[in-house]
């Protein structure tokens, strides 16, 4: 079995296009067209693929839209381990404006998942053998999903010896660091929400991080700011990446990309320096490439001389 497992239980066939110009009524025509798998640990596991690791992916599929993201999964070159859900898998759908340079970005909500098929996919990956030395759970949960999925994933993770990383938002998140995880990958919107309150400056980005560290219910938290860098805290040690200069072209597949080479990294035993300066590397290159590209390995070679790290 692999040495890393995803599971994505609300995965999703993205379609990308660019127009010209949005105006409401009129026909809009796209001037480009492509479709990949989606979904955070789907994203995840391209990405730690791209990069030489040795990963699964565990997701549901359902009708022909499930059928194409098996396909699509597998023209990367990525394991899938999958389970059935009765209604299809959903697509998102993502568009260009070329004359302003603006994403737009529409998220379906998929299907209803009932208890017996989230059951399903628990049981895949406790089945797992041997399992797997990193546990990463990333994305939304369908409807239907109970609150506290990933924090059945966690546990069920760690019992195996597994270490688990964390990638989702509100409640979900909430609940999974309640149970313990080892490594959250939170956006500044997240981070405020699990901590529940205004995070108005770096300092209390900061702290916010070093008082999630010292409950012992997480040994790291990487959080991804966006235009203003990443922020890594673990019990003894602060690191700190500012933004690279450069000109985006779109911001989706970021966070993806960071995280799957942090644990691409982290899996083949780099310093922890080392793995989130690559990190920071991979989430500035996924912003050169359009849709859900992601990072392309040559282009984080490129940036990862740039990358420069402080510590506290």
């Amino acid at each position: 079995m692999s040495d890393i497992a995803t599971i994505t239980p609300n995965p999703a066939v993205d379609v990308s296009t660019s127009v010209e110009k949005i105006v409401p009524v009129a026909k809009l025509r796209g001037t480009t067209q492509r479709r990949d798998p989606g979904g955070g640990g789907i994203n995840v596991a391209r990405v730690i693929t791209r990069l030489g690791g040795d990963v699964a992916a565990l997701y549901p599929v359902g009708g022909p839209t499930g059928l194409l993201l098996q396909q699509l999964v597998a023209s990367e070159g990525v394991t899938s381990q999958t389970w059935t859900t009765i209604e299809d898998t959903r697509e998102d759908f993502f568009v260009q404006e070329r004359a302003s340079g603006q994403p737009y970005r529409f998220i379906l909500p998929g299907p209803t998942l009932t208890e017996s098929e989230w059951q399903a996919g628990l049981a895949l990956l406790a089945g797992l053998e041997p399992f797997p030395r990193f546990v990463i759970g990333s994305g939304s949960l369908p409807r239907g999903v109970p609150a506290d999925f990933y924090a059945r994933v966690a546990l069920l993770a760690r019992s195996r010896g597994a270490q688990v990383v964390l990638d989702t938002s509100g409640p979900a998140l909430a609940a999974a660091v309640a149970g313990g995880v080892d490594l959250i990958k939170p956006s500044l919107r997240e981070m405020q929400e699990l901590v529940g309150g205004e995070l108005p400056d770096a300092a209390a980005w900061e702290q916010a991080a070093r008082t999630l560290v010292a409950t012992g219910k997480v040994r790291t938290v990487a959080l991804t700011m966006g235009h203003l860098g990443a922020l890594l805290v673990t019990r003894d040690r602060v690191l700190r990446a500012q933004p690279l200069t450069m000109v985006p072209v779109n911001a989706v597949g970021a966070g993806d990309s960071f995280l799957g080479a942090l644990v691409a990294k982290l899996a083949a035993a780099a310093s922890l320096e080392d793995a989130f300066r690559f990190a920071v590397a991979a989430g500035a290159a996924a912003l050169l490439r359009t849709g859900t590209a992601l990072c392309d390995p040559a282009d984080i070679s490129r940036l990862l001389a740039d990358v420069k790290l402080q510590t506290a």
